[in-house]
C-alpha cells in the first residue's frame, strides 16, 4: 500500500462527507408561485414594521429579515423559472422572461429600500407570473 493510499484510507475513515441537497428537475408537482409570494408578503410586512419603529435595533433587525426574505423570493422565482417552465410556455407566454426578470430586479430592489411601493410592485410581478403558472397547469 502506498503513502497516498494510506493517506486517503485514513481522510476516508476521519471525515465526515459533505451533504449535498437540491430540488429535483423531475415533474414533481410541488412547484408553485405561492412560495415566493409569501416571501414578497414578509419582505412588506418587515418595510413598515421597520417604517413604524423608532427603536433602531428593531429596525436593524427587521432589515436583516427583510434581505433574507427577499433572497427567498429571488430564490423561489428561479426555481420556477429555471426548473418549471419550459420551451412551450415561453412560446404561448412571450413576456415570461421579462416579468422574472423585472420580479427577481424587484426583489433585489427591496432588499436595498424599505419603500413599501417596492414591495407592492414585486408581489404585483409576482402575481402576473402565477397567473401564467396556473394557465400553464391547466
Amino acid at each position: 500500500m502506498t503513502l497516498l493510499t494510506r493517506i486517503n484510507a485514513l481522510l476516508d475513515a476521519t471525515t465526515t462527507p459533505l451533504v449535498a441537497s437540491a430540488h429535483c428537475d423531475l415533474p414533481c408537482g410541488v412547484y408553485d408561485p405561492a412560495q415566493a409570494k409569501i416571501e414578497a408578503q414578509s419582505v412588506k410586512a418587515c418595510m413598515e414594521k421597520y417604517n413604524a419603529s423608532s427603536d433602531d435595533d428593531f429596525k436593524v433587525r427587521a432589515t436583516f429579515i427583510k434581505e433574507e426574505r427577499a433572497d427567498l423570493v429571488k430564490h423561489h422565482l428561479w426555481v420556477l423559472w429555471t426548473d418549471y417552465f419550459k420551451v412551450e410556455h415561453l412560446k404561448a407566454f412571450p413576456n415570461l422572461h421579462d416579468l422574472f426578470w423585472m420580479a427577481t430586479k424587484s426583489a433585489g430592489e427591496a432588499k436595498k429600500t424599505n419603500d413599501v411601493t417596492v414591495a407592492d410592485r414585486l408581489l404585483s410581478e409576482i402575481d402576473a407570473i402565477a397567473e401564467i403558472f396556473w394557465a400553464t397547469k391547466k
